[in-house]
């Protein structure tokens, strides 16, 4: 039976389907909202190629990467010129609502987008080269813990960020002082584990993603995985933090976020696409196969937990010391 056929036969028992049917994206795009390399940039490329061969979307879906505040200039940039483009979808990660949640996108809050659908998750590493001076957790917290300015600790985003949260839960649960910690900041995932390799820093709060050619490699050695079991392949031998005694857990859901004025027929048509394409086997496999797991949230009930999580991380937020919303 070909596609076509499905899709008729789908309308007509989904009326969200046979609006999207009336809406086809003529030059579609997908933003990272950072530089090439990091998990924005996977999260678009990846998932671009798969609705573009598995015939979901039919025409090329270019990649744009749109650096800067760990997506804050592409927020705005939506806000401000894009808002009723139904051709554009915006990569979005765990870090964003972090971010939203402490006002780093400037007045627009969670509630100024149309959030689309989770496609997949990864989750929080402590990452150090592998000739480095921290042989496991304990090393690293016993640094910390006698002078946490005294380890060059870098990530993706400022202070606050989700990478530098990371790190903080570990100080914190070892009793440091997270806001005493030294940081440097990137821009996006693939320039910190350029400083980490090049050792401008010691130790990398990343994501699991990002971490895998590296590991495989024997480049860098992962101190704990964030995760509240360990993880598979590669990761099979990394302890996680809580088993180590530190009860830090950091999923990382990766999805997309659409302009806020777009129709409801273009919101059902990328919803729908991304219903498939979580549906998909040939996805499942190529999700695997870049170290992200099944995580499978479209629609209405991604969009209410965007705004939950986002609630959630002002709470933190608070925890640590960091200034929020107040939303």
């Amino acid at each position: 039976m070909t596609r076509s056929l499905l899709l008729m036969g789908a309308a007509l028992l989904a009326p969200g389907l046979a609006w999207a049917q009336e809406f086809q994206p003529t030059n579609p795009e997908c933003i990272a909202p950072a530089a090439p390399g990091g998990g924005f940039d996977l999260t678009c490329r990846l998932t671009s190629q798969e609705l573009n061969e598995l015939g979901i979307v039919e025409p090329t879906i270019r990649t744009t990467n749109m650096p800067g505040g760990i997506g804050a200039v592409a927020y705005n940039e939506i806000q401000a010129s894009r808002r009723d483009d139904p051709n554009v979808i915006v990569a979005v990660s765990t870090g964003s609502w972090v971010n939203l949640a402490q006002g780093k996108f400037g007045r627009f809050s969670e509630n100024d987008v149309r959030w689309l659908g989770a496609v997949g998750a990864d989750y929080g590493v402590l990452a150090v080269p592998a000739d480095s001076r921290f042989q496991t957790l304990d090393d690293f917290v016993a640094a910390l813990k006698e002078d946490p300015a005294s380890v060059a600790i870098g990530a993706g985003g400022t202070v606050g960020s989700q990478d530098w949260m990371k790190a903080a839960l570990v100080a914190q649960a070892a009793g440091a002082d997270p806001t005493a910690m030294r940081y440097l900041s990137y821009e996006g995932g693939g320039e910190a584990l350029a400083a980490l390799l090049g050792g401008t820093i010691e130790a990398l709060p990343g994501d699991a993603s990002e971490m895998l050619g590296q590991l495989e490699a024997g480049e860098i050695r992962v101190l704990a995985t964030f995760s509240d079991e360990r993880l598979d392949g590669a990761y099979a031998d990394v302890p996680t933090a809580k088993e180590q005694g530190y009860d830090v857990q950091w999923p990382i859901v990766r999805g997309f976020y659409a302009p806020p004025d777009i129709s409801d027929e273009a919101y059902a048509y990328w919803t729908n696409a991304l219903t498939e394409l979580n549906a998909s086997p040939e996805w499942q496999q190529a999700r695997a196969e870049q170290g992200l797991y099944e995580y499978s949230l479209v629609g209405a009930e991604f969009d209410a937990f965007a705004k939950q999580q986002t609630a959630s991380f002002r709470e933190l937020a608070e925890s640590v010391g960091l200034p929020t919303t107040g939303e």
